[in-house]
């Protein structure tokens, strides 16, 4: 009775959010994450873990899930698919260049970190799978970048300056510029789609420990994520603002299509745990509002072109530990 009552009680708050319908399953096993619109909205861009690679690699599918196919090397380790307004190149982060295998997984032993593998660049292809050019050559780890459609512009991480920082540049990977100066992590950046304000995750240590700590895991090519808070500022990084302060990990923003709200991943309910559920909130932080009540992981959402859909990664109705899948609803505003 017990199971049932948990199950039961899983479905009321996943009903009482009010926010989405029509919840549809694009993909069924693997590790799948990280999906983002074509700007015609008729296809999705994804990373995935599934046979015979043994970690991510870059994925195109129709946006009903349809079609799935690689379109990165095979080699290496990916990141971060994201379409061109031209809606036939996309950028990716990849370690290919630095060999053929799979890096090595970071040191759990000092916690639950993330490696910041210097062997990432960003790259452009088509999105049939050509590469067409290395957009970054500095030392260090470049990744995580998004393209707003209308300036044309791509916000990326990176350790350019010797800190985990956020730059832009041209979709040629011209006109690079840093947006942040803050000492600690700042990345997984999105502009708004006017391409006037951006928003992203932050973790800027302010004790002396925690900042030791953040700097010397730095120095192994190694970040922590479970203190992460949400920033927004304008697209030049000016007069940036935060939003959150869970103290806990807060990650994955995205504007909603006005510019006027902000969805996010959390696990505000429980700073130590893995249950993530997806948020959101006004580009002041007022009015927090719980998306998903799924009791698992969700995140990395993005509204659809035309804002009538949300597409997030989820681990609801996983058949194994580690699996996760991507889905599609339709947004009710």
């Amino acid at each position: 009775m017990r199971g049932l009552w948990l199950v039961l009680a899983a479905a009321a708050a996943w009903a009482q959010s009010g926010r989405l319908a029509n919840l549809k399953q694009l993909t069924h096993g693997g590790q799948n994450a990280e999906a983002y619109w074509s700007p015609d909205g008729k296809r999705l861009v994804f990373q995935s873990t599934r046979p015979p690679h043994e970690c991510d690699q870059i994925y195109v599918m129709n946006a009903d899930g349809s079609g799935q196919r690689m379109v990165s090397t095979g080699k290496g380790r990916t990141t971060c698919g994201y379409f061109l307004k031209d809606n036939r190149h996309i950028v990716y982060a990849s370690t290919h260049e630095g060999g053929a295998a799979c890096p090595p997984s970071p040191d759990r032993s000092k916690g639950y970190v993330w490696a910041v593998y210097p062997s990432y660049d960003i790259f452009l292809a088509t999105a049939a799978g050509e590469l067409v050019k290395r957009l970054t050559e500095a030392p260090g780890y470049d990744a995580e970048a998004t393209v707003n459609w209308k300036t044309n512009k791509i916000v990326y991480t990176s350790m350019a300056s010797g800190d985990l920082d956020m730059w832009s540049m041209n979709p040629d990977g011209t006109g690079k510029k840093q947006l942040t100066r803050s000492e600690g992590y700042d990345g997984g950046a999105v502009y708004s789609r006017d391409g006037k304000q951006l928003v992203w995750r932050a973790n800027h240590p302010s004790a002396h420990d925690a900042m030791d700590r953040y700097k010397a895991l730095l120095r192994e090519n190694l970040t922590t994520p479970m203190k992460m808070e949400i920033f927004v500022a304008g697209a030049s990084g000016a007069n940036p603002k935060q939003l959150t302060s869970f103290g806990c990990a807060s990650f994955a923003p995205s504007f909603t299509p006005d510019g006027r709200k902000i969805i996010f991943s959390s696990n505000k309910h429980n700073c130590d745990g893995r249950k993530f559920e997806l948020f959101l909130m006004n580009t002041d932080g007022t009015g927090l509002e719980q998306v998903t009540g799924f009791g698992g992981f969700s995140s990395f959402p993005e509204f659809s072109p035309d804002g009538k859909r949300v597409v997030f990664s989820s681990d609801k109705d996983a058949k194994s530990r580690y699996e996760f899948n991507i889905f599609v609803a339709d947004w009710v505003k």
